[in-house]
C-alpha cells in the first residue's frame, strides 16, 4: 500500500492564498505609518492677518474693540469696565432685530490670547452666539 499526498490528484486546491493579502496590507501599513504623523496640526500662525472676505449681515455689523492696553470699547468713545461687557452687549443686542446676535472683537495684535478669550466669554454668558475676530489682510510681498 503506497501513500500518496492529497495534491497529488489533478482536482483543483481549495485554499486562498494569503501571501497577496499580507503583502498589500504591510505596504498600506507602512504607508499610514509614515503620513500620520504628517496630518497633525501643530502650524504657528498670526492671527491679526488673514486674507478672508468680509462677512455680511442683515444690519451694520456691532464691533467691539479692544486697545494695547486691554480696555475695551463699544464705540470709538465709550469705554467699558471688563466686569460690565456682558451686560453692555446684552443691552445693545436686545434692543436690535430678532436673530442679530453677531459681534466682531476687533483686538490689538499685542494682546495676550487669555485676555481676548476671557471679553469672548462674557460675551458667550450674554448670549452672543456668533463671535468673529476682525483681521488685516497680509501686505504683498
Amino acid at each position: 500500500m503506497a501513500l500518496s499526498s492529497s495534491y497529488d490528484s489533478d482536482e483543483p486546491i481549495a485554499a486562498i492564498n494569503v501571501t497577496p493579502l499580507v503583502d498589500v496590507m504591510l505596504v498600506l501599513l507602512i504607508i499610514f505609518m509614515i503620513t500620520a504623523p504628517m496630518m497633525q496640526q501643530g502650524v504657528d500662525v498670526d492671527l491679526p492677518k488673514a486674507s478672508s472676505g468680509a462677512m455680511k449681515g442683515k444690519e451694520d455689523p456691532l464691533v467691539l474693540s479692544i486697545d494695547k492696553a486691554g480696555d475695551v470699547y463699544l464705540t470709538k468713545d465709550s469705554k467699558i469696565p471688563a466686569e460690565e461687557v456682558g451686560t453692555k452687549v446684552a443691552a445693545v443686542i436686545a434692543a436690535r432685530a430678532e436673530g442679530e446676535r453677531k459681534i466682531f472683537i476687533k483686538a490689538d495684535s499685542s494682546l495676550a490670547y487669555g485676555q481676548i478669550m476671557a471679553v469672548m466669554g462674557r460675551l458667550h454668558e450674554a448670549g452672543v452666539t456668533e463671535i468673529g475676530l476682525v483681521s488685516q489682510p497680509p501686505e504683498a510681498d
